[in-house]
């Protein structure tokens, strides 16, 4: 009996750093994306347009806070940065109401919205959970014609935030 007990605490002590490297925390446990007025990856979802991996998993756009590009910096989700895809612009007035799904919910920081590289919209929730959906209106300040909206989700906890980018034809 001392042998097993023994052997049980060595084979403990030596399975003890592998269960707690598994155990680590990923960089957000939060997912989500703009699926109202449907963004690229909810196009890809919806086989509107032929994409990668993205059609699987839209809601997991997820990269460095302060990036300006529709795949968040995620090389196997590049086909978002491509305008020449074809994507559907969806018309919309001077103000439009934009919805995002979220699968996984996490505490957030803001909400933002660019127009190229100008903001034209910042929601800022002092890091409250937020719900299954969020919407948000955003005028869009006498821009017209076909746009990219660029919607950023900014994660209050971590160093990341999830992208969208939403093709709309203003006016």
């Amino acid at each position: 009996m001392h042998k097993s007990r023994k052997l049980a605490v060595a084979l403990g002590a030596a399975i003890a750093p592998l269960i707690t490297l598994s155990m680590t925390a990923s960089p957000a446990s939060a997912h989500g994306y703009v699926n109202a007025p449907p963004s690229r990856q909810a196009q890809c979802a919806a086989g509107t347009v032929e994409c990668g991996d993205i059609k699987y998993e839209p809601h997991s756009v997820e990269g460095p806070k302060g990036l300006k590009s529709c795949n968040g910096g995620v090389g196997r989700f590049e086909e978002l940065n491509d305008d020449s895809k074809g994507w559907v612009h969806t018309n919309v007035g001077q103000s439009q109401q934009f919805t995002w799904t979220l699968t996984a919910r996490h505490a957030t920081s803001t909400w933002e919205y660019y127009v190229g590289d100008n903001k034209i919209a910042e929601f800022d929730d002092g890091g409250a959970q937020p719900g299954e959906t969020v919407n948000h209106q955003v005028d869009f300040g006498g821009i017209s014609g076909e746009q990219t909206v660029l919607a950023v989700w900014n994660i209050a906890d971590t160093a990341n935030a999830f992208y969208a980018c939403i093709d709309v034809n203003i006016g």
